[in-house]
């Protein structure tokens, strides 16, 4: 369709590499070139996907139903990607302007949803609105048996998609590759017709935005002698024309654009979702296989970032503070540090806030993201709370962020989509390894982030401590104890408020002895209540030593009370303060 942006698809699927057909149409009409690396053991030629961009991109594995649609996808123009490079590129595109516009999740009828499946199915929800299932390998099916077999595969996924995005998907069963790989080609494929109508009839035409910040994913790099380096490259915002200068920001190099070609054809301007090749010159191409490409000064390359943070519900595992994951962001999965935090309880019916972070307020520490799976339980005991951060009622906030440090510096656009995950957890374990994902708010350049950067960051844990009144000096002062250990510096504490049981305020004045004992002024003085508490008991003990009381004595003695009177001190400590202060509300 002319003038219109080319449709992106992301498939989701397991197949075998894509063979020169026997007969029919060659696959050099269909937009295909042999690979560089044409030679394989047991004979013919692996092909690569032109995709209309001029000098080829190679498909190390080319799926069966994504060839087969490639190859019949005239009707419209329309790109397809395998699930990594979707996955790379939803991860540096983000939620600013999606340009995948349907994801084809391809289902083996055989075994049914998988670990892998499931995984991609993740990623589709996060990555894309729309969804198409496909049940391939039918002819595998037994001929008197094939039908029931794909109405009950249809039944189970119909269930499996009740609770996602993907509810009411259209499901379609195909034989892409009747026989197999290594069957010959003289085969029709089985519902690959129903399939591409299927697609017409799903998917409008995209509008897409040439504003913003020109920025491109590059999927392939290559040089052709007397021309240049080309880069094959998807247009992820803004526009470029011919002539224009880009910066390929992980090497700090800039290049001007000395030709592009789409579906074969000389073009001087591409725009946001277009394919396209991209010639540049005096440029290594063994120095960028992947990565990003973008206007001179656009994208910075950061050592941590902090994010919005949503937990994905199929993840069984708790998203610890000071865990380590898998992080997926721009073009690039490096691992991360986490450090988990939420709004200040005084703040928490705020609204969310999804395209921006804001330094001045307050924020409230978290041992780990808050979910139901991480509710208290009976047998954590009184303690869950404080280790949480959170109050006990169950009242998870609205907006949680993490900090992300970095082992190795990335470079991304703000806002881009990050997604956290285990991959080392075993691929054929009956366990979703994609843990979290979110949004890049603020990344940090500064490799010294720590000193000049997280300062900044207000983020604070609420310290609760409690002890015992010993005893009562004056109307004014008591002294305390059981708060501190031994070896604490009271001096720290001098100035804090405490609170007492008996209703009580009071200001810790100064240590007493070495045994962590402390004086607290009361400035309202004791209550005659609390100082018939507080005044100690009177033992009985004569004048003579011998352990006989006078009358007097004998009067005047009162029992000591059988509760305690305790006293607890409240303050906060931000995680990043240099100077380890602590601090109380006014």
């Amino acid at each position: 369709m002319p003038g219109s942006s080319p449709l992106c698809f992301s498939t989701a699927s397991e197949g075998c590499c894509v063979d020169e057909p026997s007969s029919g149409e060659p696959l050099t009409a269909r937009g295909w070139a042999p690979t560089e690396a044409c030679e394989r053991p047991e004979g013919g030629t692996r092909w690569k996907c032109c995709d209309g961009a001029g000098p080829p991109r190679v498909r190390a594995r080319a799926r069966p139903v994504w060839a087969r649609l490639q190859a019949g996808a005239g009707f419209l123009p329309s790109r397809l990607w395998g699930c990594a490079f979707a996955l790379a590129l939803c991860c540096s595109h983000g939620r600013r302007a999606q340009i995948i516009d349907l994801m084809l999740l391809v289902i083996d009828v055989t075994k049914g949803m998988q670990t892998q499946s499931a995984e991609c199915l993740v990623i589709g929800q996060i990555a894309c609105q729309k969804l198409v299932v496909v049940l391939n390998k039918i002819d595998l099916l037994a001929e008197g048996k094939r039908q029931a077999a794909i109405d009950k595969m249809t039944k189970k996924m119909q269930k499996t998609l009740e609770n996602t995005r993907g509810r009411g998907a259209p499901i379609i069963p195909v034989a892409a590759k009747p026989g197999g790989p290594e069957a010959p080609d003289t085969e029709a494929p089985q519902g690959i017709p129903e399939l591409i109508e299927l697609l017409k009839s799903q998917i409008p035409i995209p509008t897409r935005d040439p504003s913003g910040p020109f920025l491109m994913a590059v999927d392939h790099c290559f040089s052709i002698r007397g021309q240049g380096t080309v880069m094959t490259v998807t247009v992820l915002s803004g526009a470029i024309s011919l002539g224009d200068s880009v910066e390929i920001p992980a090497l700090k190099v800039v290049k001007k654009v000395r030709s592009m070609q789409m579906f074969h054809r000389p073009v001087t301007s591409a725009l946001q979702g277009d394919r396209l090749g991209l010639c540049v010159t005096q440029f290594d191409p063994k120095l960028l296989e992947r990565g990003l490409v973008c206007a001179p000064g656009s994208l910075h390359t950061v050592h941590a970032a902090l994010i919005s943070v949503e937990k994905i519900p199929y993840f069984r595992g708790a998203l610890q503070t000071k865990a380590k994951f898998h992080i997926t962001v721009g073009h690039e999965t490096v691992m991360g540090r986490l450090l988990f935090f939420s709004p200040a309880p005084d703040s928490s019916d705020c609204q969310p806030q999804l395209d921006s972070f804001d330094f001045s307020r307050e924020y409230l520490f978290q041992e780990q993201y808050l979910c139901q799976d991480t509710a208290p339980t009976a047998a954590d005991g009184a303690q869950a709370p404080e280790r949480t951060g959170r109050a006990p009622e169950g009242c998870w906030p609205r907006q949680q962020w993490a900090l992300v440090e970095l082992e190795k510096p990335v470079t991304c656009p703000r806002l881009c989509l990050v997604i956290g995950s285990r991959l080392d957890t075993d691929v054929h374990a009956n366990a979703c390894r994609l843990a979290f994902h979110g949004v890049l708010l603020h990344g940090m350049e500064d490799r010294h982030y720590a000193e000049s950067c997280l300062p900044q960051l207000r983020v604070y844990k609420l310290k609760h401590k409690q002890g015992l009144v010993e005893r009562a000096i004056d109307d004014h002062s008591v002294i305390g104890r059981s708060l501190f250990k031994k070896e604490t510096n009271i001096q720290l504490f001098v100035g804090l408020r405490v609170h007492l049981s008996t209703g009580e305020s009071g200001v810790i004045d100064s240590a007493f002895g070495q045994s962590g004992k402390f004086k607290v002024h009361i400035p309202g003085g004791l209550s005659p209540e609390s100082k018939k508490i507080l005044t100690p008991a009177l033992k009985k003990r004569g004048r003579t030593g011998r352990g006989e009381a006078t009358p007097q004595e004998e009067g005047s003695e009162r029992p000591e009370p059988s509760q305690p009177v305790t006293l607890s001190l409240s303050f906060k400590r931000y995680v990043f303060d240099t100077h380890k202060r602590m601090v109380q509300a006014p």
